[in-house]
């Protein structure tokens, strides 16, 4: 009779623990990479970075669509020597520019995923800070099939970051 209340009680703590409330979250973490208040002071230093070289690069675009406006208003009269030596000369300008602003996007593409990467991190740290202080016992990052507006903690997320060094 003793062992069978041990089996007993064993087998109720179980069912107990097995049917217990599990408190979950889930997150969008492309919601908090577009809203977190670290991306928008990231956004203005990176802008603020490049912006030299993209006004550079504008000016050379812009000096390039008159030189080209300018060959297709003259070349009517042009010696096809000298037409040909212009054609040339735009083409040339025309791949360095093409390098160039491919170069200024791979620049600013990566400056982007370093700041990104330092980001995540603190999103991982405001995500922790607040599974703990709101006891979750699991946050899920959106991927998956199907989570009610109740479990969604994004904007909690998001709002915790703002203390977040």
């Amino acid at each position: 009779m003793k062992k069978m209340s041990l089996i007993l009680c064993a087998i109720l703590i179980h069912i107990n623990i097995a049917y217990s409330e599990i408190k979950v979250g889930v997150v969008k973490v492309d919601q908090i990479l577009k809203e977190a208040p670290q991306t928008i002071v990231s956004n203005k230093k990176l802008e603020k970075e490049f912006k030299a070289k993209t006004d550079k690069l504008k000016k050379s675009i812009a000096t390039m669509q008159a030189k080209e406006d300018d060959y297709k208003k003259n070349s009517i009269t042009m010696a096809d020597a000298e037409k040909e030596k212009q054609a040339k000369e735009l083409q040339t300008l025309r791949i360095d520019l093409q390098r160039d602003e491919r170069e200024l996007r791979e620049d600013i593409d990566l400056r982007r995923r370093e700041e990104i990467n330092s980001l995540q991190g603190k999103v991982n740290i405001a995500i922790e800070e607040l599974a703990k202080k709101d006891k979750y016992d699991l946050i899920l990052y959106s991927g998956v099939a199907y989570a009610s507006e109740n479990v969604d903690i994004t904007n909690a997320v998001i709002k915790a970051l703002g203390t977040v060094k």
